[in-house]
């Protein structure tokens, strides 16, 4: 029974995309080898309680388990424009206005880039502000 459980949910770990339901698995693998010694349920519960929850929470710790968050206005997988080339004419005062997908935008700085004619690269997307750098 307890393999079955550990091979039906390492299936649905496959159509979710997470490790926990693997670590849950293991804790029914644990279950399945205290079975084989012959002891009876309530131990065969524990020991897929214990294994299943101290393999989550080392998941967790792990880097596999922290979630990277990225700020939607930086993230390329979000928005295509970053990363994407822009031709800027003139600067005035930190700020301009450049035609790009066939419509003006306005165009700041990102902190540290200067403030000089020429082909800058799109950070961030604030609105319809792009944020530029070289």
């Amino acid at each position: 029974m307890w393999l079955a459980v550990a091979g039906a949910l390492v299936a649905l770990e496959l159509f979710v995309g997470t490790f926990y339901l693997l670590m849950v698995a293991l804790g029914a693998l644990a279950a399945a080898l205290v079975a084989l010694l012959r002891i009876d349920m309530p131990v065969q519960m524990l020991a897929a309680a214990i294994v299943g929850v101290v393999a989550t929470l080392l998941l967790r710790r792990s880097r596999f388990g922290k979630r990277t968050k990225l700020d939607a206005m930086r993230d390329p997988n979000v928005n295509l424009d970053i990363g994407q080339a822009v031709q800027v004419a003139h600067w005035d005062h930190g700020a301009a206005r450049v035609m790009y997908r066939g419509a003006q935008w306005d165009v700041e700085l990102a902190p540290g880039a200067a403030a000089q004619a020429g082909r800058f690269i799109i950070r961030e997307v604030r609105g319809s502000t792009l944020i530029v750098g070289h």
